[in-house]
């Protein structure tokens, strides 16, 4: 009974891990924080609006991630609860859980998560942060992966091409983004 964790955690740790760098991705980029993010704006619920496709996420749909608070007494962070719909918006519901800690106080923009209670773990850097507009955008430190998250469902199509044209801005190829169905809330 214990080789199917085992084996689970180990097929998490395959999808989750960034990919062994290829001769175009041996240039990747060093993703930094443009400014501070308070934590209390990272609370609540966070619709996907845009990702850089990952094997994890493949097929998924009405993506989401719930933000809460950390006990008190525990490390500055979060419980994470991310979750999709499999197979287009009436699909079965994946869901995975992480525990995600600041790894920089200053600009609180430097996140470490960890899945599977701590087999995987993969820093995250809030490269930007709309307030006012009610987006951020959320990247692996090595600039591979790259997420456009809302505080809605969904993005007027002009604040959407405002966070696209940012995006650029910092330096990430739009082109592979995809924009999946933000589904039934």
């Amino acid at each position: 009974m214990i080789l199917r964790p085992a084996l689970a955690a180990i097929a998490a740790a395959t999808l989750l891990a960034p990919a062994l760098p290829t001769p175009a991705a041996a240039q990747a980029m060093t993703v930094e924080p443009t400014g501070r993010i308070e934590l209390s704006d990272m609370m609540g619920r966070w619709y996907e609006v845009a990702r850089v496709p990952n094997q994890l996420q493949n097929g998924c749909t009405a993506g989401a991630s719930d933000w809460t608070p950390q006990p008190q007494g525990q490390p500055q962070g979060f419980a994470v609860v991310q979750s999709c719909r499999k197979g287009g918006p009436d699909g079965k519901l994946a869901v995975w859980k992480a525990r995600a800690t600041v790894a920089d106080p200053r600009t609180n923009a430097k996140i470490k998560m960890s899945f599977f209670g701590g087999v995987v773990s993969q820093d995250y850097v809030v490269v930007e942060h709309r307030r006012e507009q009610g987006w951020l955008v959320l990247a692996t430190a090595n600039g591979k992966y790259l997420w456009l998250m809302s505080q809605r469902p969904t993005l007027p199509s002009g604040v959407k091409s405002q966070a696209v044209a940012r995006i650029r801005q910092l330096g990430f190829d739009v082109g592979r983004l995809e924009f999946p169905s933000p589904g039934r809330f």
